[in-house]
Order: structure tokens, then C-alpha cells, then sequence
């Protein structure tokens, strides 16, 4: 009902004023209303009739009345300046060819200036009345300084000032960019630079902080935060214009995400599509953080078919209705399956008929694999060796095998079992008409593996938050990057490569607690205490992302590197493997060890094994 009554409004305001515009150029043009020769007086009331009708339709076919005038904007002006010209030009040309009335010349250009400049000044007064009233109600909102005075700072400057139910104020704006300093934008005033903040802070009231830098890299961000953390003023963050949630900025909590931030990943969309596109993809272990964001993404490249195979029910049931919501004409197929289960894994690539796998089940949890070496065998390397030799009977295009840095000189039994999934992908790639492949990365942030969501945990309980080493390191990155990056990588195989992802600076995992704490409001060692607990079974001190037998070459995307090593490592190791699953020695700890230390002789077995189990 407002929208007719607002519609109606609109259109009687608009009649209104086209027609004052007509009237004001004939007085203009002779000087005053007694000079106004009868003829055109008569002509003008014939032609206002017309001139009325015309403007307004012009005005409905460019949908001045479907726009929110409170945002009007250039689009919004030059939309008024379009329908007046259109609507002016139809009524001369009708004038000439039906024929109507005509006056001079020069009252239709003065009655189209007339036209636009009333129009136009109706929308901005009613954008300017809803300022100052707003301006009244918003005294009490909080004092904001916005840090970015570029593209993004400037749209989150005006969110705030239009979107008054936020309740935030921008007052100033940081930027390093001298050229920048003592200009303004939207009439707020770039006050300083990053090192600038806390003094800004104090002599200007400020209440809250938005960082609205989205291209800026993860020590940008953090070297910032750091400074806004000093003041103690609440700080959020503006994430970038891929994120904007119903056309409007999104404005958030700070996340660990944001402090390790790299570059954005371009990707070679021809080619992943090349590939994806209209084919099978089958993802094993769908329901894992890993291989549920493969899912989400390769669903966007419209393959024919997706099979998600996962061991998990509720994991499956979960990603299929994600799937199914976000993709719901997209053929899924969910397959409860374990790929230890050879026979069942058969009937699934039977029925789905895939081109292109991407393995992405695995045992991952360092301790529990030390304390559990055979199921790790089992699901690590009789699972990808069930999987890569039926890929290869069905005549699979791709496979790629997600792999980790922990399988680089391995001292973990996980860590060894992961080498071996290598080996063996390598291996049958040169029996093979599938191209076979592994993509090698480190640490995913929020992975069901990862540290984050124990220091989560930890710090929600009050602390202490653990840490097992001082001086333990290691490569982290997103859960989506990682991810671009492995489709990217299936892209470019040619069969054989063990790819290796561009991991960035390794981090401290101290450091990365003490970022946490203070995420979460807290002062490390005053509020949360940092404990340390030893290095566990299994654990290095630092990752490594190839081995000494090893080199990293470049490949053609700058954020994949891929390893080149000698073939005669992983000659035959699937025959090995063979050989001593017949003698069935997953009955006990020792011998399925002793089972890793035959295939993979560098591995070093952990000798504290046996304490873990007492």
C-alpha cells in the first residue's frame, strides 16, 4: 500500500513540476506574463496536456520511480536528465508530424533545463531533509574512524552515514597516502596516517575503528590491528566489495583469516572450466573441511554430475543438503562409502562414472595416527591405493590426491603415511592412461585438524591456551585458497607432479595464539595464560614442503610450484604394498610399522610410541 501511495505522490509532484517549468519559460521568454502573446498561451495549455503524459511515461520507462531517492547517486541524476530529453524530444518531433500547437524555439530548450533542474532538486531535497533529520537522531551515534580512504573507506563512509540504524558516525579517515592527507571525502576529513590512531583516538572521541582495506595483504592488517588494539577501542573490518551483503558493505568481527591475509589467487577460469565443465567429479571424503569446500567450488564450474563420497553419515547428509540448496539443478550423488571397502568403492565409480577424482579422504590427526598406525595404513594408503587403481580401470581422465607437508620427511606415522599415498600415485601414473597427481600444502585455518578451533575452545573456557613448543612453526592458509589452487593445479597436470603450493612465511604457533587472545579481547598472559606442554609423539618443530631428493620448479601460475624428483623412489611400491598386506600385518602396532619402515625405509620411527599407549 506505501508504494502506490508514494507512486502516486511522486506522479502528482512530477506533473506539477513539468508543467512549472513550461510556464516559467514562457515568462522568461517574453519578459513576464502581459507580454505573452495569446496564440502561445493557448498553444502552451494545449501542449501541457501532452508534454505531461510524455514526461511521465519517459520517467516510468527509465524507472525513476523504482529508485530509493534518499541514495540518489550520478545514475540516479543522469536517469532524470535521459527520461526529460527523450520525453522533450517526442514532443517536438509529435508537434511536427501530427501537427500540434508549437511555440519558439527556445522555450523548449528552457523548459527542458526548467524540467531537469526541478526534478532533480526535488529528489536532493528530500535527500538533504532526510539528512538533517537523521543528522538529529544520529547524536547519539558512536564515533568512527574509518582506515582506507579509498574506494572501499569511501562506501563504507557512506553506509554509515545513510544506514543509520548501524548507529556508527564516521568522523575521519587514516591513509598512509600523503597525497591523501588534509583532503576529504563526502565532507569527512582524512585526519592522518596508521601511526596517527591513537593520538586521533583521544582528541576526537573516537568510539569504534573500521579497517576497509580489502586488497591489503595479512601484515598490513596485522601491523594495523596491532595499533588499533593498543587504544582499546572496538576495531572491525570491511572485507571487500565481492562480499557485499544486499548491495551494502560488510562490515564484520575481525578474524584470524584477516591477520594472514595474502594476495587474492587468480585463477585461469578456461582452464579449471576446460576440465569441470559438463563432466563427472567424483570428491572422496565430501564431508571434511577440505573436501566440502571442493565441493561448493567445483560446483560452481557446472559439472554434470558431482558424487560425493564420504564415510561419514552426518557429515554426507550435511554437505548434500548444503549442495542441494545452493545447487538444486545439479545432479548429486551422495554415496555412503568407505574407501577401504574395495568392493563398495567399485559399485560407486560403476554407477557414477566419473572423469575427474579428487581424493580428499584421510586419517589427519597426528597423535591418534601415532597411537592407531594401522588404521592410518589402512585409510591413507590401502584407501588411496583402492582408489587410484580403480580410478585406472575405469578409465578416470584426472585424479589428483590432496596431500600434506607433513608427508616431507616424515616423522609422523600419518605424516609417512601421506608420503607413501604419493608414492603410489606416482607410481601407477606410469602405467596409466589417467593423468595421477598430488597437490602438497600445509596447515588449513578452521579445518577440523587445524590448531584454531582448539585455541577456540581454550580461550571460550578462560585458557590456559596450549602450545607445545616455543619455537613450533608452521605454513598456514585458507581452507578457499587452498582449495583454488588444487582445482588450478588439476587444470595444469600433465600426470605424475607432486604440486606444491606457495604456503607464504611460516608462523609461529605462539604468535598465532597470541593473536587469538587478542581477538578475542583478551590480554595474552594477564587475562589468558599461554602454556607450554612439550612436543607430542609424531610432531616436528617445523614443516617442510620437499625433501632433500627433491626440487621445486616453477609451473605456469605463480602460486604452484611442482616437485621434481627421481622415478626409481616410487618404482614398484604398489607391488610392495601388495606384498605385505598378504601377510595380514595389521594386528598389531609393531608390525604396522614395521610395514611403514619396508616401503618407505627413511621413515624414522617415534620411539616415545610406546609410551602414549601405557
Amino acid at each position: 500500500m506505501f508504494y502506490w501511495f508514494r507512486l502516486l505522490g511522486l506522479i502528482i509532484i512530477d506533473s506539477v513540476l513539468v508543467n512549472v517549468a513550461l510556464y516559467t519559460s514562457l515568462l522568461l521568454r517574453f519578459d513576464g506574463y502581459i507580454n505573452i502573446p495569446e496564440q502561445f498561451m493557448n498553444a502552451a495549455l494545449y501542449l501541457a496536456l501532452w508534454w505531461t503524459f510524455i514526461a511521465l511515461a519517459s520517467m516510468c520507462f527509465f524507472k525513476l520511480y523504482n529508485r530509493m531517492w534518499q541514495y540518489a547517486s550520478l545514475g540516479e541524476l543522469s536517469g532524470v536528465i535521459k527520461a526529460i530529453t527523450s520525453s522533450m524530444a517526442a514532443l517536438v518531433i509529435l508537434i511536427y508530424l501530427i501537427p500540434l500547437p508549437y511555440l519558439p524555439r527556445s522555450v523548449y530548450i528552457l523548459t527542458w533545463l526548467f524540467a531537469v533542474i526541478l526534478i532533480i532538486g526535488s529528489r536532493l531535497l528530500w535527500r538533504i531533509t532526510r539528512n538533517i533529520i537523521l543528522k538529529g537522531e544520529r547524536q547519539a551515534a558512536k564515533r568512527t574512524l574509518v582506515v582506507g580512504a579509498g574506494d572501499a573507506g569511501a562506501m563504507v563512509a557512506r553506509e554509515l552515514e545513510q544506514n543509520h540504524t548501524l548507529g556508527l558516525q564516521a568522523v575521519g579517515f587514516i591513509d598512509d597516502n600523503t597525497l591523501k592527507q588534509k583532503m576529504s571525502i563526502y565532507g569527512i576529513p582524512v585526519l592522518g596516517s596508521r601511526q596517527d590512531i591513537p593520538m586521533l583516538v583521544d582528541s576526537h572521541d573516537i568510539e569504534e575503528i573500521i579497517i576497509a582495506m580489502p586488497s591489503a595483504d595479512g601484515t598490513v592488517i596485522r601491523d594495523i590491528y596491532n595499533i588499533c588494539h593498543q587504544t582499546r577501542i572496538k576495531t572491525r573490518i570491511f572485507y571487500g566489495t565481492d562480499e557485499l551483503l544486499n548491495g551494502r558493505p560488510k562490515i564484520r568481527e575481525i578474524e584470524l583469516e584477516d591477520l594472514l591475509r595474502r594476495k587474492a589467487v587468480n585463477l585461469n577460469i578456461d582452464e579449471i572450466a576446460g576440465y569441470i565443465n559438463n563432466r563427472n567429479i567424483m570428491i572422496s571424503g565430501a564431508g571434511g573441511s577440505i573436501g566440502s569446500e571442493l565441493c561448493r567450488q567445483i560446483c560452481r564450474y557446472d559439472p554434470a554430475k558431482i558424487i560425493l563420497v564420504e564415510n561419514s553419515e552426518n557429515n554426507l547428509f550435511e554437505i548434500n543438503n548444503e549442495l542441494g540448496e545452493m545447487f538444486p539443478s545439479l545432479d548429486i550423488e551422495a554415496e555412503l562409502c568407505d574407501v577401504k571397502d574395495r568392493n563398495r568403492l567399485q559399485e560407486v565409480f560403476k554407477i557414477g562414472r566419473p572423469q575427474v577424482v579428487f581424493h580428499a579422504a584421510a586419517y589427519k590427526h597426528v597423535p591418534l595416527m601415532e597411537k592407531h598406525p594401522g588404521a592410518a595404513i589402512k585409510n591413507n594408503i590401502l584407501g588411496t591405493k583402492n582408489m587410484v587403481e580403480i580410478a585406472d580401470k575405469v578409465g578416470v581422465d584426472t585424479f589428483i590426491l590432496i596431500s600434506t607437508d607433513k608427508a616431507v620427511n616424515p616423522t609422523s606415522v600419518m605424516g609417512a603415511s601421506k608420503r607413501i599415498a604419493e608414492m603410489v600415485v606416482q607410481d601407477i601414473n606410469r602405467k596409466s592412461k589417467t593423468k595421477f597427481a598430488a597437490v602438497r600444502f600445509g596447515n588449513v585455518l578452521g579445518s577440523r585438524g587445524s590448531v584454531v578451533p582448539t585455541f577456540k575452545q581454550q580461550i571460550a573456557k578462560g585458557g590456559p591456551v596450549t602450545v607445545t613448543h616455543a619455537d613450533m612453526t608452521r605454513y598456514f592458509m585458507t581452507i578457499p585458497e587452498a582449495v583454488q589452487l588444487v582445482i588450478q593445479a588439476g587444470a595444469i597436470t600433465s600426470g605424475g607432479e607432486i604440486f606444491i603450493l606457495d604456503m607464504g612465511k611460516p608462523v609461529k604457533i605462539i604468535d598465532l595464539a597470541r593473536d587469538m587472545i587478542q581477538l578475542y579481547g583478551y590480554e595474552p598472559e594477564k587475562d589468558i595464560e599461554i602454556k607450554i606442554t612439550g612436543i607430542r609423539p609424531g610432531e616436528k618443530l617445523y614443516e617442510e614442503l620437499f625433501t632433500a631428493c627433491e626440487q621445486m620448479t616453477a609451473t605456469r601460475h605463480e602460486r604452484i610450484y611442482v616437485s621434481e624428483t627421481s622415478e626409481h623412489l616410487t618404482d614398484n611400491i604398489i607391488d610392495k604394498i601388495e606384498n605385505v598386506y598378504n601377510r595380514n600385518v595389521f594386528v598389531n602396532r609393531g608390525d604396522a610399522v614395521e610395514l611403514i619402515g619396508i616401503i618407505l625405509p627413511e621413515y624414522k620411527h617415534n620411539r616415545n610410541l610406546d609410551v602414549i599407549n601405557k
